[in-house]
């Protein structure tokens, strides 16, 4: 899952999708039996230079869903779930999962929140947290306070205890912005080698034994 905030990307997979993202989009590719792509600077953007930033992120499926046909959702930024914060105080932008009521566009196997906030400086956004989920934020930029007492800055990854509660996020500065991520842990083993992620070294080893026997789909695309 690709989030796009500066910059643009060109995809293409040997399943026949393609799609191209730009800021505030998003792209969300699921591997599942597998697929093979490839993504680049899309054309124009290569061309004329200019800065790239975006968040990649590797979302586990379960094991019942892991061999599920590959699909790929380009998720625009005009189909975002927007939720203005009180007071003029800066907007959330729902991704995947629910916000003050508001659900955002993307198709999860489980169940996962995913959204941004922009703040204004003193701008607030409370959020349940679910003893059962796993929950983090991640500072893009300038400043931000949660609960009232911890202060955490760009770079810093926040990692909450499983505790039923709310949330209390504070922009402390201007254009500060974070990324909230939240899911239900799968609670099943989990084995990564390369670019593979099964629950078992034969499942990882069955994987790579598909992979040279072309049962991927064909490489040439």
């Amino acid at each position: 899952m690709t989030i796009a905030y500066e910059g643009y990307v060109e995809h293409h997979d040997n399943a026949g999708n393609h799609g191209v993202i730009g800021p505030g989009d998003v792209q969300w590719m699921t591997a599942g039996s597998g697929v093979l792509h490839k993504e680049y600077h899309e054309k124009a953007f290569a061309q004329r230079g200019g800065v790239l930033h975006m968040i990649q992120l590797w979302v586990n499926l379960p094991k019942q869903h892991k061999m599920t046909p590959p699909r790929y959702q380009t998720l625009s930024k005009e189909q975002m779930g927007h939720v203005d914060l009180p007071d003029q105080g800066g907007t959330v932008r729902i991704i995947a999962g629910e916000f003050d009521g508001v659900k955002g566009p993307a198709r999860t196997f489980t169940p996962v929140h995913l959204f941004d906030i922009t703040f204004k400086a003193h701008g607030k956004a409370r959020f349940a947290q679910l003893a059962s989920f796993n929950t983090a934020i991640l500072v893009l930029s300038g400043k931000v306070k949660f609960n009232d007492t911890e202060l955490a800055s760009e770079g810093d990854f926040i990692l909450f205890n499983n505790e039923e509660g709310d949330i209390l996020l504070e922009g402390t500065t201007d254009h500060a912005m974070v990324i909230v991520l939240s899911g239900q842990p799968i609670n099943e083993p989990m084995v990564q080698y390369g670019l593979f992620v099964m629950n078992s070294k034969e499942e990882i080893k069955q994987a790579y034994e598909d992979f040279q026997a072309g049962k991927l789909g064909n490489p040439d695309f």
